[in-house]
Parts: structure tokens; sequence; C-alpha cells
């Protein structure tokens, strides 16, 4: 008798147990789980590394290399005076040439850019624009088309330009108080990400120091416009008021020019620029 009770006994410890096993592995709805799944399934959570932002869209974080290459020094070219305008229309020049009075470059890697005058019948000012052709992927490469003709310290600049194609990037943009290469500021819509940033570049590092975002479409003609005044600086797209801000990066006189980025494919006309 006694060793049946003790039998008896056993059993009902034994199914206690598996009960309280079976109540300790059920969720807070009281549904069952698999425990050793979901400590797995926790670890790996914690081990997975978070997505990383955008660049473009990281207002604050700086990006390029930690020591970019050195780049080219610029031919010296004289300050305007208040009231000095230039205007580039492209039409005079030779279809498949650098227009006159410019040269290229490039900030980052990858490529050398392809710049080239070029038929196109909707262009604003008929016949020709100024189109960046090259469609490396390389992300951090940056096409440069640079004016020879002088430096403009306070300024008001403008050109028109179309987004073509481009699947990394689909970006235009205007560079001014342009130092060389790896120094200046730079103002750029991008038709992929449909926004509009202002950036300055110092040592081939490029950081965001305002922006808006809008749509910015792709085979249409559009205006992009800077006013410099001291450290002011102030943005219009197609016109309107987009971005204000302030920065003491580069306060003296320095180049313009026309920007792109990676794969992008635009094209240029109608490039003023007038000093104040």
């Amino acid at each position: 008798m006694r060793t049946v009770k003790i039998a008896v006994l056993a059993a009902v410890l034994v199914g206690l147990t598996g009960l309280l096993a079976l109540n300790l592995a059920k969720n807070t709805d009281g549904r069952p789980i698999n425990v050793l799944k979901a400590a797995a399934s926790q670890q790996t959570a914690a081990q997975k590394p978070a997505a990383k932002p955008d660049a473009d869209e990281d207002e604050e974080g700086e990006e390029g290399p930690a020591t970019p290459g050195a780049a080219p020094a610029e031919k010296p070219a004289g300050q305007q005076t208040s009231g000095k305008q230039l205007v580039y229309n492209f039409d005079s020049d030779t279809p498949g040439q650098l227009p006159s009075k410019f040269h290229t470059a490039r900030t980052g890697s990858g490529a050398e850019s392809k710049w080239a005058v070029m038929g196109d019948p909707t262009a604003p000012s008929k016949p020709n624009v100024i189109a960046q052709t090259s469609t490396d992927q390389t992300d951090y490469r940056f096409p440069l088309l640079i004016g020879d003709e002088g430096s403009f310290q306070d300024l008001d600049l403008s050109v028109r330009f179309k987004a073509v194609s481009g699947s990394v990037d689909r970006a235009a943009g205007l560079v001014f108080r342009l130092k060389d290469a790896n120094n200046y500021y730079v103002v750029r819509a991008n038709a992929l990400e449909n926004n509009y940033r202002l950036y300055h570049v110092v040592n081939g590092r490029r950081r965001q120091f305002a922006g808006a975002n809008f749509k910015v479409t792709s085979g249409d003609w559009h205006e992009l416009r800077v006013e410099a005044a001291g450290n002011k600086i102030t943005c219009y797209y197609d016109g309107n008021k987009k971005i204000e801000a302030t920065d003491d990066t580069f306060k003296d006189a320095g180049k313009v020019g026309l920007w792109t980025k990676a794969d992008s494919v635009t094209y240029f006309d109608d490039l003023k620029v007038t000093a104040k």
C-alpha cells in the first residue's frame, strides 16, 4: 500500500510541475510560446544593426572620406564689383564640347565627369544646353562645371535645369564661393528624394545645414536661385523662397558653377550671376 501511495504522489508532483512549466511558457494573453525561440529572437534583434539613414536626410551628419584627395588649385579670377552680371546660355558654344570660360572638376571619387554642350528642343533658350551625361554610380561623386570668368562674394545666382535620369541620384545644384573642388557652398534639388538642400563642403566633406522638402519633378525645366549676402543665404525654387539660413564657413569671394551627383544626367541652361 505504501508503495502505491508513493507512486500516486510522484505522479501528482510530475503533473503539477508540467502545469507550472506550461503556465510560465505563456505570454500575457495566455497563448503558449516557444521559450527558446523567443530568447533566440530577442538575441538576434539585439545584435541586428540599426538601418543607416540616407546621408542626404541627415541634417547634422558629415559625409565624405576622412582623408580626401587633394583638389587642384583654381586659377585666380578677379572679384567682380557690385552690379557686374555674367550670363551663359551656351547657344554660341560648339555642341559636343565644353563651353568656353568653364572647366570641369570632381568632388569625391569615381569616374571623371562628362560635361558637353548639346542641342535640346525643349531648352528655355534654344538651341543649346550644357549637360552632364556620365552615369557612373559612385555615390560620393559630385561632378562640377566651374566658371573661370570671375569670383563673387555677395551675389544673385540662378540657373534653369532639367533632371533627365539617374537611379542612384537625380540632382542639380548651384555652386558658389568656391575655393577649389573640395571647398564650396552648394544648393541642390533632388528629383528622387523630392527635397532641396543647402550644404557646405569643407576639405571634401559635405555637411547639410538647411533644407526643405517638396516635389521635384523629372523631365521638366525648373529654376534654382540663390542669394548670398554676408553670412545670410536665401534659396529659391521656381521663384518661391524655400530656404533661409546663416553660415560663416566661406566668407570670401569664390567662383560659381554647376553641380550634379553620382549617375545624375542633368541639363542646364541660362546660368546667370550678378555681383551684389
